[in-house]
């Protein structure tokens, strides 16, 4: 070799062993100073309770071991970075959420969103969110468009199932029991009206005809209902060894307390949200038992335990017993696509949610079609624990207590 193109080679070699020295801290140098993560939910009005139940404590929880730990992974830069957050209060109102949702994405430009509580605002933000292409991930949202908007909207994902499920869990469950002679084939049902209340009740109306049940009693009620006294004297009149109660918090909470107080104890007692929440459990202690809900939890699992265990020393109380893992688990799922991806490419960390497995607190998560389909159903509470019973072939479902017991005081 000649001496000039030597020395032209050596050059070329101590350049780029140069560059890739100092790579990583270019990189590291170029990384964001956080990753900005913003969510407008309900701290004020009728949702509040759900929000601060299932919602909020997750949200801080996931953020505040998120920054314990450094940040989260950027591989393309080599470094953890920070979650910065931003948030607003959508006051319980669906407009309110819409405009906040767009003010995040527009204006203060965070590089995530969050979604707010129940079925109606998550319906209502989903527009907003494929509009600009973030990733929604709907964990408190029980609707049977779901699979028509997956198709729909490419960034949705639902992680809580569809009221078709939920109603033919319970009411082929009914029927299960209704063979064994534990009980008759009359159901009388309210709901609220509302998204959540409107699709469930549809579907039991369906899956109860299908069933062979007699629906003897079948009215709506309105948000803000106040007292829940002339529908169970009606209730009560009718006899149905089934009662259903499509309810949110608020309502839940009236529902049992004046069903207690006027001698409402039919065979099975089926109550909506609100009934696995730790304030249901604090507020009616041994006369939860034998109520059934929407949702369960499987206590044998060692990650569920260690996540109660973490949630409460966080927020000072547990998580409910229905969409608080989900909730979390759709966390675990954001937090690992990113790291993934190793940088903040929303399409990217979209595509991965889309097709990737993620190792969660309920396990392995592979989304079907944009949704996630292992799910507790039914839940009832027995000896001061709120139980998965159905599906009753899933690992750790526990049998039911029916008929429901007296009411204890």
């Amino acid at each position: 070799m000649k001496t000039a193109s030597k020395r032209f080679w050596l050059r070329q070699v101590t350049a780029a062993a140069a560059i890739t020295t100092l790579a990583p801290l270019a990189l590291a140098q170029e990384a964001p100073k956080s990753v900005r993560i913003g969510w407008a939910i309900a701290k004020t009005g009728h949702n509040a309770g759900g929000t601060a139940a299932t919602v909020m404590p997750n949200y801080q929880l996931w953020v505040k071991e998120i920054n314990a730990a450094g940040g989260i992974m950027l591989k393309a830069y080599g470094k953890r970075v920070p979650i910065e957050v931003v948030e607003y209060d959508d006051r319980s109102s669906t407009e309110e959420a819409v405009r906040a949702t767009e003010r995040l994405m527009t204006q203060d430009k965070v590089d995530f969103v969050l979604p707010p509580w129940s079925t109606g605002s998550n319906l209502a933000v989903g527009p907003t969110y494929e509009k600009h292409k973030y990733p929604l991930l709907a964990a408190t949202a029980v609707t049977d468009k779901a699979p028509e908007l997956a198709k729909r909207w490419k960034h949705a994902f639902f992680f809580l199932g569809t009221g078709a499920g939920y109603a033919e869990s319970l009411v082929s469950y009914l029927e299960s029991a209704k063979k064994e002679g534990k009980i008759g084939n009359r159901i009388a049902m309210i709901n609220i009206a509302d998204g959540f209340g409107v699709e469930l009740a549809n579907a039991t109306r369906k899956a109860a005809k299908q069933h062979g049940f007699e629906l003897v009693y079948d009215k709506s009620y309105p948000i803000g209902t106040q007292d829940m006294t002339p529908l169970l004297t009606e209730i009560k009149s009718k006899n149905a060894d089934v009662f259903i109660a499509y309810s949110y918090p608020p309502d839940t909470m009236l529902i049992t307390e004046q069903s207690r107080i006027n001698a409402l104890n039919p065979k099975v007692m089926f109550t909506g949200v609100g009934t696995q929440f730790p304030m249901f459990k604090a507020k009616f202690g041994a006369a939860t038992e034998g109520i059934m809900a929407p949702g369960g939890v499987d206590f044998d699992a060692p990650a569920i335990k260690d996540y109660f265990m973490r949630h409460k020393a966080s927020a000072g109380y547990e998580p409910d017993r229905f969409a608080s893992t989900i909730q979390y688990t759709t966390l675990q799922v954001l937090q690992q696509a990113i790291e993934r991806v190793g940088r903040i490419d929303r399409a990217a960390v979209t595509q991965e949610i889309r097709t990737g497995t993620f190792d969660t607190i309920i396990g392995p998560v592979k989304l079907d079609n944009q949704m996630l389909t292992k799910l507790w159903y039914v839940g009832q509470w027995q000896n001061g624990e709120f139980y998965g019973i159905a599906p009753s072939n899933r690992a750790g479902a526990k049998p039911a207590i029916i008929p429901k017991p007296a009411w204890k005081n």
